[in-house]
């Protein structure tokens, strides 16, 4: 009978097997169509109303944040989980296109559609002679007027810098980000300069970036513009009607006040006088782009090409007030708005797609802030900015044999083998041997259940990743150029990439910050905690446990929220520390200046710590008041019956007996404080020059900022592991060497059986 159903069952398999296979088409056209985009408020509204319109199979929308967008698109579509299609800018085109995530559009491009798009928004999306994406919109900047202030549209820049002496006290002339330098864009084209040359060179360099630089320094030197402005804080500015003009784009009306909005105006940039030509901004085409496996479905392709139609563009115009960029689409002739940004969009410089446009923002950024701070002339900025891109840019290593690691792996297998053979030839001498270890493998059954998930866990959770960061920076480059290089990374770290040692971002200069940050981070937690622990332990303290909550308020606000404030409360002109400069020169007639807390080294650090400091003294508090609940209150009070003092009765016995208890918490605090990246990169950023960049955030850049080097970024952090990894070690064995009776058995007793080392001294007090 069973040798009958064998058959029988082999046959059923077989059936539904190709069943299966007949039915897959109609399974995976049947499957739900996912796109991602990152759109907010009217924007995502009129996404939704757009896709809701279609007819053709069910879509899956997806919000993303947009600092997280390329990451997760990078990690998802590779794998197959990714998104069928997805909404982004162009020029990210090129990295895309290097990691296989987009594929041709195909018919996904209705018929005569190239005559449709206006302006250069098809050109945008093209690629060696490939469509890679539908354009649905065009993103540029503008110049917003305050008519309030202002009645006519400035025709050269200087028009908006004579205002200075004419608008009341307080008003600037002109607000935007002069430290961007997506923001200095318009004002370098005016010069004839580019961020990026059409050979992937870095093009921000030479006389007309200069001249350009040298022209905003005027504008702030003069208070035509605030200086260190960011976005929030020229969207505060021309809110509270203290900005004539503000430069920014079509996202700023999103934060814009009714009132704001009633009084506003949109105009196209002017011209700089000196040069006679008009600021060009640079344009960001926004597509509908195709995953390879999304590019596969006829419905997929259909619904970019519904996405990307005039239906469409009529909603996101209506919805949204997106400039279309589509012929057919009309704009209102009453809507000035849309207007003034569609004429903007047609003298706006298209955004680079080469890969390389990635590794210019960063030293870009950081020569601009050089220069508009003082810190070095032009010529001098650009020239470090450009080395600096070149360094970045620089041909990866070349590819390294795997035998040495095959080798040195398998000896590493063998050994182990080894010793498991020795071990287990030891426990087999003899049957009594035998039966003990077979006893005592089932008594730990019950165990092993018990900790076999925690393993399990911790196993996919930790020690996973970090074999994988481990074997990551065995390699350089990405994509089809990914390329086993072996040491390589590593070399290149511990030789500062072939440059002086304690050259600026060197791996030995960022140690020595990183290890000073925490050795003065690690001083103010320890002290303030149990300072203020001792504080609050005294039983004679009113409204103690009002003051604990307090306290432990810092810790509880999440440490982005108040790395975010404390940036602000020391903006140069507009922060907290500023007005209480102001308010003492008021009280007391002094004339103390306010302080530009980020252009030199020790105020932008001592800013870093003392946001740090704020965050860190109530984790020591805690555990510094649980420890003294467990002193012993006899001991004190014997030792104070013997004549002890308050000092000598804290320094002999109290913190003795908290110093177990604290040396955890301080090791953990080190740790913490050593890879405390929130802080230093939203305080300082780096800066100046970044020069107070830790291990951890300079690894950051090196993964995200400096084109993806993934395999040099993880080098860095297996370096911060290994280096924490010794240095708590060395800390352990230093705290055996010192407390040779540290293990107190119970009973209280010292492990030769006398008295705790605190207690002896209080009887000798």
């Amino acid at each position: 009978m069973p040798g009958r159903r064998r058959p029988a069952l082999a046959l059923t398999a077989a059936a539904l097997a190709a069943l299966l296979l007949l039915l897959s088409p109609a399974l995976a056209a049947a499957a739900p169509i996912r796109l991602w985009h990152a759109y907010r408020d009217d924007e995502a509204r009129a996404l939704g109303a757009i896709v809701a319109a279609f007819k053709g199979a069910e879509v899956e929308l997806l919000s993303l944040p947009f600092d997280a967008y390329a990451s997760k698109l990078q990690a998802a579509i590779p794998m197959g989980e990714g998104p069928d299609l997805f909404i982004d800018a162009h020029e990210r085109l090129g990295d895309y296109r290097a990691r296989k995530l987009v594929a041709p559009v195909g018919d996904a491009l209705e018929p005569g559609g190239e005559a449709v798009f206006q302006g250069p928004a098809l050109a945008a999306v093209r690629q060696e002679g490939q469509i890679l994406g539908l354009p649905i919109s065009q993103k540029c900047m503008a110049l917003y007027m305050n008519t309030a202030l202002v009645r006519e549209a400035p025709v050269y820049l200087e028009d908006i810098a004579a205002l200075a002496g004419a608008l009341p006290q307080g008003v600037y002339p002109l607000a935007y980000e002069a430290s961007n330098a997506y923001a200095h864009m318009p004002i370098l084209a005016a010069f004839g300069g580019t961020m990026l040359d059409e050979d992937d060179q870095f093009g921000f360099v030479g006389p007309g970036p200069e001249r350009s630089l040298e022209l905003v320094r005027s504008l702030i030197d003069r208070r035509v513009v605030p200086e260190d402005a960011n976005g929030a804080l020229v969207t505060d500015l021309y809110n509270s009607g203290r900005a004539a003009f503000a430069i920014s784009g079509p996202w700023f009306v999103g934060g814009l006040k009714d009132e704001a909005k009633r009084r506003s105006r949109v105009v196209p940039l002017p011209r700089v006088r000196e040069t006679g030509q008009p600021m060009r901004p640079f344009m960001t085409v926004e597509a509908v782009m195709l995953s390879p496996q999304g590019a596969q479905r006829a419905e997929v392709r259909a619904l970019a090409r519904h996405i990307a139609g005039a239906a469409a563009a009529a909603t996101r115009l209506e919805v949204a007030r997106t400039p279309p960029v589509r012929s057919d689409v009309a704009v209102p002739a009453d809507d000035a708005f849309i207007a003034a940004f569609a004429e903007q969009a047609r003298v706006a410089i298209p955004m680079p797609t080469s890969p390389a446009m990635r590794s210019t923002w960063e030293p870009a950024a950081r020569a601009i802030r050089k220069v508009l701070r003082g810190d070095a002339p032009p010529d001098v900025a650009l020239s470090e900015a450009k080395r600096r891109f070149d360094d970045v840019r620089r041909p990866l290593p070349p590819p390294a044999s795997p035998a040495p690691l095959l080798l040195a792996l398998g000896a590493l297998a063998l050994f182990f083998v080894l010793r498991w053979v020795f071990a287990a030839r030891r426990a087999a001498h003899g049957p009594t041997l035998r039966r003990e270890l077979a006893r005592s493998i089932q008594r730990s059954i019950p165990a092993y259940k018990y900790v076999a998930h925690a393993v399990v866990a911790i196993g996919v959770l930790v020690m996973v990743p970090l074999v994988v960061g481990a074997a990551t920076s065995l390699f350089a480059g990405s994509g089809e150029g990914l390329r086993y290089v072996g040491l390589a990374n590593f070399i290149s770290i511990l030789t500062a990439r072939g440059g002086p040692l304690f050259a600026s971002g060197s791996f030995y200069l960022v140690l020595a910050v990183t290890v000073l940050w925490t050795a003065v981070n690690l001083f103010f937690h320890v002290v303030l905690g149990v300072s203020l622990a001792l504080l609050l332990h005294r039983p004679t303290l009113r409204l103690r446990a009002a003051y604990r909550v307090l306290l432990i308020v810092p810790w509880a606000v999440p440490s982005y929220v108040t790395a975010l404030s404390w940036k602000g409360m020391f903006h140069r002109q507009f922060g907290a520390v500023t007005g209480l400069i102001e308010a003492v020169n008021s009280a007391f007639g002094t004339s103390i200046e306010p302080i530009a807390w980020f252009s030199s080294f020790t105020t932008a650090f001592t800013a870093n710590v003392a946001t740090n400091v704020w965050l860190g003294f109530p984790f020591m508090m805690v555990v510094t008041l649980g420890a003294l609940t467990a002193v012993p209150e006899d001991v004190l009070e014997a030792a104070e019956v013997d004549g002890a003092t308050r000092w000598q009765r804290l320094w002999n016995i109290t913190l003795p007996l908290v110093k177990p208890v604290l040396a955890p918490a301080v090791t953990l605090g080190a740790i913490w404080t050593f890879n405390m990246f929130n802080v230093v990169f939203l305080v300082s950023g780096g800066d100046p020059d970044g020069t107070t960049d830790i291990l951890v955030s300079e690894a950051y850049r090196w993964a995200f900022t400096r084109e993806a080097q993934y395999g040099y970024a993880a080098a860095y952090s297996v370096l911060i592991f290994l280096l924490l990894t010794l240095a708590t070690r060395a800390s352990g064995w230093r705290w055996r060497r010192r407390t040779p009776g540290s293990h107190i058995p119970q009973g209280g007793g010292a492990a030769d059986g006398s008295a705790p080392a605190p207690v002896a001294a209080a009887e000798g007090v």
